[in-house]
């Protein structure tokens, strides 16, 4: 059977995140993003969703990224806290290419 993990950051849309996975008929559950390694292994997801959350990943108390969901060897998708706290994982900075906007967005956004 197919699972997915998804790791909670503390989004207001993680019920919804975790219909939606539900709705393409592909079993779910929802953790908290400090859920221990061996049960995140155990679970044995084909991929993981970080979630988003209130916070920024650039905030000095951010919630951190386990280790252990790279080496898992399995796709990640993260959704704004969690494709934050990837990308800075990635650049190995506490900055790197995230830097945060003066103003907060909701919705749909322009990027470049």
């Amino acid at each position: 059977m197919e699972k997915i993990l998804i790791l909670d950051y503390g989004s207001q849309y993680t019920q919804l995140i975790a219909r939606a996975v539900r709705d393409l008929r592909v079993y779910c559950e929802i953790h908290p993003h400090d859920w221990p390694a061996d049960k995140i292994r155990a679970f044995d997801a084909c991929g993981v969703i970080l979630s988003g959350g209130p916070r920024s990943a650039t905030e000095k108390d951010a919630y951190p990224l386990a280790d252990d969901i790279f080496q898992l060897q399995k796709p990640i998708l993260g959704i704004c806290y969690g494709m934050q706290a990837i990308a800075l994982r990635a650049c190995g900075t506490t900055t790197g290419d995230v830097i945060p906007d003066k103003k907060r967005e909701y919705g749909r956004a322009k990027i470049s």
